[in-house]
């Protein structure tokens, strides 16, 4: 690496690798990602599980709510329409959004 007039005094290993830290929600880009670690990153697993599946007729808002601020809502979407979840909001959608979504996509 060059060394630029603007950096003197800034040793060249300045930068430390987030991955090697250890930080939280950042993991090394490979190739051998499994088909289900985007859920390490959702927003859903550091949540009350039972806002996600509420019983039949209760309120789906505070789940959708999440899912709308989640960086991995397209994965999971993209999981619960190929897996046929039946149960519970994925991705931002109920059981019957997911239904409805397919019938137009199909």
């Amino acid at each position: 690496m060059a060394t630029s007039q603007y950096r003197s005094g800034v040793p060249d290993n300045w930068f430390v690798d987030p991955v090697d830290l250890g930080v939280p929600g950042v993991r090394p880009a490979t190739d051998e990602e499994t088909a289900l670690s985007w859920q390490s990153d959702a927003l859903c697993a550091q949540t009350d599980p039972e806002a996600f599946f509420p019983e039949k007729g209760g309120s789906t808002r505070d789940a959708k709510r999440i899912c709308g601020s989640c960086d991995v809502r397209a994965q999971c979407l993209d999981y619960a329409l190929q897996n046929d979840e039946r149960f519970g909001i994925w991705g931002g959608l109920s059981e019957r959004e997911r239904r409805k979504l397919k019938r137009r996509a199909g």
